[in-house]
């Protein structure tokens, strides 16, 4: 039971962290709003879940 416990406290924390990035942090880097950085920022974790699974998928294999 405090396995499931600690668990949740570290979701709770990284999310209330990334909460906070995003209303402090964010809003002060100068992004500019171009085709290019909204082609990476749509496809970004698309690419990083894919190798993630690919990674996995060819560590289970072997």
């Amino acid at each position: 039971m405090q396995n499931q416990f600690g668990f949740v406290l570290k979701v709770f924390f990284l999310s209330a962290g990334l909460s906070v990035l995003i209303k402090y942090i964010f809003p002060n880097l100068h992004i500019p709003a171009t085709a290019a950085n909204a082609l990476i920022i749509v496809f970004l974790p698309i690419v990083i879940v894919t190798g993630v699974l690919l990674w996995r998928f060819q560590q289970q294999h072997n």
